[in-house]
């Protein structure tokens, strides 16, 4: 099974303290590298972490604000100054593109790599390959502002070793019935696929929400993923600040969760007013038990 992990390189939310970076995690698929998100000194929680850009070829930017982009002019002067080639893709609000091209050209900077700019669509898949796609669908907050959902294709069936030892397909016919076709003998009998194929694993999902205020609409994006990364910048008494800054509570991210059936729930973007989110994890846990609170540096698989 191909490797898929999401490392958290910041948890924090607008305001950095000494325990907490703004938000950016770093999602490994394969042998690719996605930036989600690139707040203030991502950069160095990479090289805190040990965490490898070399793979780095496409960062995902939710909103414009800062906590969650001002590291991204930094991290992009720096694969210039290591000779970075190789086209980097950056997906964002359309503004961002000019935010960036204004910062270089500030600096009479000319990169020695393909800065290639995406500029978000209302909702809808923005990048595939051959095993995962990238979706991107609406959150709700003051200025427009993206999730993300990270889903691994479907994989074909196996072939059972010991029928191809029996009966010895062609290649044709191992990609027919990979793809779903049963096996017909020579007399006309036919063997039913279920019976020599293997199913392959369930695709994997990772949904990725920050920031956002509580909104079901988002519940058919995230209905069954496997992992939600969701916002959890104020607890229960706070409530209606969250309404008003159009955040989310840890308790209103766990009714998000279980409402759309997701696995596991990640909690983040904590504010800087805590000192420790334990009481977020308690609040959130009595709606939905299988809360955990995100850690800077620890890596989680799917």
């Amino acid at each position: 099974m191909l490797d898929f992990s999401i490392t958290i390189l910041g948890n924090g939310s607008a305001v950095p303290t000494a325990w907490q970076n703004p938000s950016a995690q770093m999602l490994h698929y394969n042998q690719h590298r996605f930036l989600i998100d690139c707040g203030e000194g991502t950069q160095m929680q990479m090289i805190k972490y040990q965490v490898s850009y070399r793979n780095l070829s496409h960062i995902f930017i939710s909103h414009l604000h800062g906590d969650h982009y001002f590291g991204l002019i930094g991290l992009i002067s720096t694969l210039h100054l290591f000779g970075r080639e190789k086209p980097l893709h950056v997906y964002g609000p359309q503004p961002l593109e000019q935010i960036l091209l204004m910062q270089l050209k500030a600096s009479d900077t000319r990169l020695k790599f393909p800065l290639l700019f995406h500029p978000m669509p209302a909702s809808g898949i923005i990048y595939e390959d051959g095993d995962l796609e990238v979706t991107c669908f609406p959150l709700n907050h003051r200025i427009p502002t993206w999730g993300f959902l990270f889903r691994e294709k479907p994989k074909e069936r196996n072939l059972r070793k010991d029928f191809v030892a029996k009966y010895h397909p062609g290649v044709a016919q191992m990609h027919q019935i990979k793809q779903g076709a049963d096996f017909v003998l020579p007399d006309g009998t036919a063997l039913p696929n279920r019976d020599i194929t293997k199913t392959p694993p369930k695709p994997r999902c990772y949904a990725f929400c920050s920031d956002t205020a509580y909104d079901e609409k988002l519940i058919p994006y995230l209905r069954g993923v496997d992992l939600l990364y969701h916002e959890a910048t104020f607890d229960d008494a706070m409530a209606d600040k969250a309404a008003e800054k159009y955040h989310s509570t840890a308790r209103q991210a766990a009714q998000l969760a279980a409402r759309a059936k997701v696995d596991k729930l990640l909690l983040g973007h904590f504010s800087a007013r805590f000192s420790t989110p334990d009481h977020l994890l308690k609040e959130a846990r009595e709606v939905f038990p299988h809360t955990f609170l995100s850690v800077q540096g620890d890596t989680y698989a799917l």
